[in-house]
């Protein structure tokens, strides 16, 4: 395919589907395929429902086959490395974890679906769009690796009968970065003074496994005006004084809330479950985490009052009163190199980008996870008929968001791979560092990794 620029990602393409149209896959029965699609496991029962009807649905309307296989959501990640490194691949899989798609893409592990986001690209979000747009190296060029079907940011949740308990209402919560987090810390000490032991006020994930910690750093270091760490041209720019003392205030804030004992102790050891299964315990007052996985998930188990005792909400402002913007993250899905069936593969996901298959597909799941495309929300009031959908959509898709810093560069996806900035936590909570060398600790290892992934013309 001729070079896209990034201005090009962005302009619109001229006989794409509209957003009502539903288009049957058009491969006879007679041409009957199989392709194997590995899905993760959903939060809820209701996510696994969600994606085996659309399964049958398009079976039913293509006359193909899919074998889905639906598993765990971090062994899923082990199968996907082992899969790709050893060439033997199913035909479809998401990015688990996101940024797999930068490194696949960078490797020339990829089939370039260009033609798949074509069907759909004037509904796609900007950010969508840029998180799919990955740099081959063997290519020297950005291509579309990976179609997006949903996206994700992080709200705050909280619950409000323990903010109350401590004498306080949601509506007392500042406004500004710090203080909004800092709020917790008082609700945590007047809880303790009235003699509530083991509820925490902060959930912040502070340990070095899996995908929160990147997440919740990320958060902390684009709230300090940290992002241009890297930029649309794929360059890094930790000599810039701005970037790295954003960075180390984003070491700094969670470090120092675990050390203070506003974190539940065990957090350096979580895994991406862990802080939701806090959260429902109510062993943390509030919690920064990705999706509404933490409310769907009363909900799905019949907790309704616990639901409504649950206040989703944005972003706090930065501390010098501006909006922060959401870093959304893009569940697509990738064709490895090596696939059997592209052909079959490309036609089901075709289908499954629609924006009405989209929103069955995500309503049916309990609105955990968001459309990448504005317009389904716009067209339909359920994803605001409930407070918590309504400020998850408002926040990660209707405001203004930013891409994941790997799609400017597979060298954040590889920090990210190592947990370069989480270990910095560690380094402060347990191995005895300060901030500021466990921040120069963290900038010399971003160095070395960007040194690996040389972009051509940006």
């Amino acid at each position: 395919m001729g070079h896209l620029t990034r201005r090009s990602v962005l302009t619109g393409s001229a006989g794409l589907l509209g957003a009502g149209t539903l288009v049957r896959p058009y491969i006879a029965n007679a041409q009957a395929k199989t392709a194997d699609l590995w899905w993760a496991q959903g939060f809820v029962q209701e996510e696994d429902v969600a994606i085996k009807k659309i399964v049958a649905d398009y079976e039913k309307a293509s006359g193909n086959t899919i074998e889905l296989s639906i598993m765990p959501f971090a062994p899923q990640r082990q199968k996907i490395v082992a899969a790709v490194q050893s060439g033997i691949v199913p035909d479809l899989f998401r990015n688990n974890p996101d940024e797999i798609i930068a490194l696949h893409a960078w490797d020339d592990k990829l089939v370039d679906v260009t033609d798949v986001v074509e069907t759909q690209k004037e509904e796609y979000t900007e950010t969508a769009l840029l998180n799919t747009y990955c740099y081959n190296n063997v290519e020297k060029k950005r291509s579309f690796y990976g179609v997006p079907d949903v996206t994700a940011a992080l709200p705050n949740h909280v619950w409000r009968p323990l903010v109350e308990k401590a004498g306080y209402k949601i509506e007392d919560i500042p406004k500004t970065w710090d203080a909004y987090y800092s709020f917790f810390k008082e609700v945590q000490k007047n809880l303790r003074a009235q003699g509530v032991r083991n509820v925490y006020g902060l959930g912040l994930n502070t340990t070095t496994n899996g995908v929160d910690p990147n997440n919740v750093f990320n958060y902390f270091l684009i709230a300090y005006v940290g992002q241009d760490v890297f930029t649309k041209d794929g360059k890094l720019h930790l000599d810039d004084p701005k970037v790295r003392e954003a960075a180390i205030k984003a070491l700094t804030y969670p470090a120092t809330a675990y050390k203070e004992g506003f974190v539940p102790p065990g957090a350096i050891n979580w895994n991406d479950a862990d802080d939701n299964n806090a959260f429902h315990a109510k062993q943390i007052v509030m919690d920064l985490d990705g999706t509404i996985s933490t409310e769907v998930a009363v909900l799905s188990q019949g907790k309704k009052e616990d639901y409504d005792n649950i206040v989703t909400m944005g972003l706090a402002l930065s501390n010098d009163g501006n909006p922060v913007p959401s870093q959304a993250t893009a569940a697509s899905a990738l064709i490895p190199k090596g696939a059997k069936n592209v052909d079959v593969a490309k036609e089901f996901i075709k289908y499954f980008i629609q924006p009405k298959v989209s929103n069955e597909l995500l309503k049916t799941g309990l609105g955990r996870n968001i459309p990448a495309m504005p317009s389904i929300v716009k067209g339909d009031h359920w994803w605001f008929d409930d407070p918590h959908r309504a400020a998850y959509t408002t926040q990660g898709l209707l405001s203004p968001t930013l891409p994941q810093l790997w799609a400017y560069n597979p060298a954040y996806a590889q920090v990210q791979n190592e947990h370069v900035w989480p270990t910095g936590w560690a380094d402060i909570t347990t191995g005895g560092m300060t901030p500021q060398a466990a921040a120069e600790k963290a900038f010399k290892r971003t160095e070395e990794i960007f040194a690996k992934y040389p972009i051509a013309g940006g």
